[in-house]
């Protein structure tokens, strides 16, 4: 039996504006894309997306299924083509400092003008006020500010890059989530509005629970933080790799202690019998936990595991997170782009389905003909001029 094609969603047929650079715009778009809205790239002539100056594989990962439409904004032609699409369409991404599109002559009140229902959503480190609006800055900023560092998460807690943006990656799922929410109201009302998506703001809503903890509670006490806890952590094994231990609830507590006791019994202390005496002794239960997972390599410490029921899992490598089964069963990623590249899907399944991602990125004003053609006539824009 044949599946049945993939059902629209309620984005399918809007048409997003995506004048965003490098990563929080672009990935915004690309999730409303991904979702089933129709993305039109407005790249810099010449030049195009800051991300194609980083190399393909950089603009493709945002970028794939995209349409392309090069405009010079500061030219008066071009930007009456923006507005020309900006009426056709139902929501524009941009990521300017504050005021640089209105001094383009684009900003909210022209477009509006133009299209009431129109949502524009400004994405910028800081957002459109406060003292901070117009400092430059990047992820690692935005996290630093948020006070990312402040809340520690280990029992010998260390500050370390993080190895993806987060602020950014925050910041995108932030915007994705309130212009679907603005769009479907827009087309309930018939009014669009101005979204302010600070990237700082959005981590800061990650964190602020937890210093709000530290503030009132604990203060750098790491004793006294209740989600530090010496058994949830990163363990190195002795050949120089990594365990990770998720043990929360008491049952895991207790299976690992069965598991490990009789070759480790210092485990079985009736120190560590609960978690509010785990937590007491957090400290020397971390040290202990330490030495043990030292003891054997990873691959031993895998057979030791098992299938036991409790929340373990080796700290995999870059060659080898593409081969582990269930990332293969899961089909995150189930293609390869003609570049060569990985095309990540959405990571959550719709039982109706999802239309599959066109694997290919535009060229820099590729699609030029065809957006111009449909600014000219009644007609649906395509989805994608490839495919």
């Amino acid at each position: 039996m044949n599946a049945a094609a993939p059902m629209p969603t309620c984005l399918t047929g809007l048409v997003v504006l995506d004048l965003g650079q490098l990563h929080p715009g672009p990935h915004t778009a690309m999730l409303l894309q991904q979702l089933g809205a129709t993305v039109i790239k407005v790249e810099r002539p010449e030049v195009g997306d800051s991300g194609r100056a980083l190399g393909s594989d950089t603009f493709a990962k945002y970028n794939r299924g995209k349409l392309s439409i090069a405009l010079d904004l500061k030219s008066e032609a071009d930007r009456k083509v923006l507005l020309d699409l900006a009426r056709r369409s139902h929501a524009l991404i941009e990521g300017f400092r504050p005021g640089v599109m209105d001094r383009l002559g684009v900003g909210h009140a022209q477009l509006k003008a133009v299209n009431p229902a129109l949502v524009m959503c400004s994405i910028s480190g800081f957002g459109q006020t406060g003292p901070y609006a117009q400092r430059p800055g990047h992820d690692l900023n935005y996290l630093a500010l948020a006070g990312y560092w402040a809340v520690p998460s280990q029992v010998q807690d260390h500050t370390g890059r993080p190895n993806v943006r987060l602020a950014d990656y925050c910041g995108s799922m932030y915007a994705a989530l309130s212009l679907v929410v603005a769009m479907m109201t827009a087309r309930q009302t018939g009014v669009g509005q101005h979204l302010d998506v600070s990237l700082h703001d959005a981590v800061t809503a990650w964190t602020l629970h937890g210093i709000d903890a530290m503030v009132r509670k604990t203060g750098k006490d790491v004793g006294q933080m209740g989600h530090v806890m010496a058994d949830n952590d990163l363990f190195a094994t002795a050949d120089g790799r990594f365990i990770a231990l998720g043990i929360l609830e008491e049952k895991f507590w207790e299976n690992l202690r069965a598991l490990l006791a009789p070759d480790f019994p210092a485990l079985a202390s009736m120190d560590y019998e609960t978690r509010a005496r785990r937590m007491r002794n957090k400290r020397a239960l971390n040290t202990l936990l330490r030495s043990v997972f030292l003891q054997r390599s990873l691959a031993q410490w895998a057979a030791c595991f098992g299938d036991a029921d409790i929340p373990w899992s080796p700290v995999l490598e870059y060659d080898e997170v593409l081969q582990d089964p269930h990332v293969v069963a899961r089909a995150v990623s189930s293609a390869s782009a003609e570049d060569g590249g990985r095309v990540v899907g959405f990571p959550v399944k719709f039982s109706s389905g999802l239309s599959p991602q066109d694997p290919t990125a535009p060229g820099l004003d590729g699609d030029r003909q065809t957006i111009l053609d449909w600014l000219a006539s009644d007609r649906a824009l395509p989805a994608t001029a490839r495919g």
